[in-house]
């Protein structure tokens, strides 16, 4: 079991590398977990659904004719902009400047993160607020300056906001700030095509109809292998589906490798349309997310847990003293269950440094050892909650 789950995580970060939806590395991987439920003998259901792809072609930021490195955001548009820079940093700054033909350099606290898209259904009015002001104000294009020294973390990532956008370091950012109104010349070259994508999901009856759900997503940012973020997580799912198949089971199983976790459209809504109102028969989720960092332990949430469940649950985790329980986060597939109020539990590592969303997020990221006890942890949470349930004699 410890080689099976380190070779799915290989073929996914390695083999196969880079994986956002639509694109060849997603499908590729589509076909991978297909294989191994088909291997394992489960019944298999491929959602597949429409999407947008894009490539990066080539950017390039020129200033006073020194080339300066820059990254285009995902699904930006092509561009060939020559504009004055034009800062801007905090919202109520966005609310007063006419930026209309220039060059908008977002920084500061109006990018500590990426803009979220706008059909993300956890942005709050701020941030909306923010997409909203740059498209009114009808920039030539936009550079957001990332906060921190490193490697370019992309911070515009809607297929729905068609103004032109790049990251560059906080070294460029500097250097841009400190040339205000001077002319930048900005090219970018993307390609946009329509393609697909699917959630891969695998099915094993078991001795009656209430379900456990055992998911994780597979797709990636346009750049990084996610080996964390969330190889991790599928190979655990994997393994876990090659250990359980072996014997019947309780409940019946059932593997959800999720796409477009990481950019919409989200293949969680794919996911509800067709299950309909049959939520019910869904007992428990256990959802696997970026989980056996090198860096920090791994770490579970809890959500509509009963205080009977819970009793149960922290019975179990506590075979492994390294795994802390942390508040609930809902930034992961388990909140499509969670919000319907269906029991879950959510895993991850907690670390200082993290390569989630990065070329640094590689298979070296990855620790053997806690990647094993995630296994582990799934296999005897789902022994743990099939003694839990009545089967029909």
């Amino acid at each position: 079991m410890p080689n099976s789950v380190f070779r799915h995580l290989k073929a996914l970060s390695v083999e196969i590398g880079a994986r956002p939806g639509g694109s060849v590395g997603n499908q590729a991987a589509a076909a991978y977990i297909e294989s191994v439920y088909r291997r394992c003998g489960l019944a298999v259901e491929v959602q597949e659904f429409a999407c947008p792809a894009w490539e990066e072609l080539g950017a390039w930021l020129c200033l006073q004719n020194s080339a300066l490195p820059v990254a285009a955001n995902p699904y930006s548009p092509s561009c060939l902009v020559t504009a004055p820079v034009t800062p801007v940093h905090t919202r109520a700054e966005l609310e007063q400047l006419d930026l209309e033909g220039k060059l908008a350099v977002l920084y500061g606290e109006l990018v500590r993160r990426p803009l979220p898209a706008k059909a993300w259904r956890f942005k709050d009015e701020a941030d909306a607020r923010v997409v909203e002001l740059l498209e009114a104000k009808r920039p030539a294009a936009i550079l957001t300056v990332q906060h921190r020294s490193g490697e370019i973390e992309r911070l515009i990532e809607d297929w729905e906001f068609h103004v032109p956008s790049a990251t560059v370091s906080a070294e460029v950012g500097a250097l841009l700030l400190n040339r205000v109104g001077e002319n930048v010349r900005l090219r970018i070259d993307t390609r946009h095509s329509r393609s697909t994508t699917a959630n891969v999901i695998g099915r094993l009856p078991g001795l009656t109809r209430q379900q456990l759900v055992l998911c994780a997503h597979y797709d990636t940012k346009v750049d990084t292998p996610g080996a964390s973020d969330n190889a991790s997580g599928v190979a655990v799912m994997l393994a876990l589906a090659e250990q359980l198949c072996r014997q019947e089971q309780p409940y019946s199983l059932e593997f959800i490798a999720f796409t477009n976790e990481e950019y919409l459209p989200a293949g969680d809504d794919e996911y509800v349309r067709r299950r309909g109102a049959t939520f019910d028969q869904i007992d428990a989720v256990l959802n696997f997310d970026a989980v056996g960092l090198r860096q920090g332990p791994n770490s579970v949430a809890g959500f509509n847990l009963t205080p009977a469940l819970q009793a149960d649950v922290e019975q179990t985790i506590a075979r492994f003293p390294e795994v802390r329980w942390v508040a609930p986060w809902l930034e992961s597939n388990h909140a499509t269950f969670a919000m319907r109020g269906t029991p879950c539990l959510a895993f991850t590592a907690q670390a200082d440094e993290q390569h989630y969303h990065l070329r640094s997020d590689t298979i070296e990221q990855i620790s053997r050892a806690r990647l094993d006890e995630m296994v582990q942890i799934g296999g005897d949470l789902v022994e743990t909650l099939s003694q839990r349930l009545r089967v029909p004699a």
